[in-house]
């Protein structure tokens, strides 16, 4: 090969390592997995460690052969504007796929709301919100979240109790709060996203039943594809993230089953089993 040739390929090689760093820009941390992260969210993420998130920050951190760092923030309004945006972390563990605030990463798992029940009484096996055996139960439901429209629909509403959907975690808890007042007897059933309904149910209440809602073919839909949330443009570090969730794809589903996230297929239709 001639000199001038080997020494353009070179130049070609070089300049595309420089257009990879410019794209992945100065603000991608190269020493610190930098995670944005709510402090009391369990069980996703708080600042003892405890959550699944922390434990995927942690894996990721360590395939990148670099440190977690967090940028503390409670999940509620101005979450991204002050943590990604303002460039103080380089990444959200887990956002809905689709959201125009962040550039999402490819999903790395797909759940879906559940209803949680007493496991001894009559609607502990009901798996669809049509279920005439719902009528006159007093269900619990977060403000505004998917399955209440869903509830409206079936005539389910006017009995329901509400829980607040924004709130900071450090000094309100509406989840828990409606899985205390489920196993009281204060209500009969509770509408609750699986991969925070799962694991707190695995937890702490093994008198409560988790029942993916797999069922329901009227919109809103009641499953949703998790990614990570990472700055728009930053395209290059996206793909660097994509290549991990690729190739680490059983980790992470071990990591997420042994904390209780129940795992659904990306169509929201069925279970999956334990090798998928």
């Amino acid at each position: 090969m001639p000199v001038w040739v080997s020494a353009l390929i070179g130049l070609g090689f070089a300049l595309a390592g420089s257009c990879a760093v410019a794209q992945t820009s100065d603000l991608v941390s190269q020493s610190h997995f930098r995670v944005c992260a709510d402090p009391a969210n369990a069980p996703m993420s708080d600042q003892a460690g405890t959550g699944y998130e922390n434990t995927l920050a942690t894996v990721f951190a360590e395939k990148l052969d670099r440190e977690v760092q967090y940028e503390w923030y409670p999940m509620a309004t101005g979450f991204i504007r002050n943590t990604l945006r303002a460039n103080r972390c380089d990444v959200v563990i887990g956002y809905a796929q689709g959201h125009e605030m962040v550039l999402n990463t490819n999903h790395y798992f797909t759940s879906a709301y559940t209803l949680v029940t007493r496991a001894d009484t009559a609607i502990s096996h009901v798996d669809h919100l049509g279920d005439p055996r719902l009528q006159g139960m007093r269900l619990g439901v977060v403000a505004g979240s998917p399955p209440a429209t869903h509830l409206a629909r079936n005539g389910l509403i006017g009995q329901a109790h509400a829980y607040q959907l924004v709130v900071d975690r450090r000094h309100a808890s509406p989840i828990p709060d409606m899985l205390d007042e489920l196993s009281a007897g204060t209500i009969d059933g509770a509408l609750i996203w699986g991969p925070i309904a799962g694991p707190l149910v695995k937890a702490g209440y093994p008198d409560l039943k988790v029942t993916p809602l797999l069922k329901e073919t009227t919109p809103p839909r009641l499953f949703f594809r998790i990614t990570m949330g990472v700055r728009q443009g930053e395209k290059v570090w996206q793909r660097q993230l994509n290549s991990l969730i690729r190739r680490n794809q059983a980790e992470i589903n071990t990591i997420l089953r042994d904390a209780g996230v129940p795992l659904v297929s990306d169509m929201g239709t069925e279970m999956l089993g334990a090798g998928q």
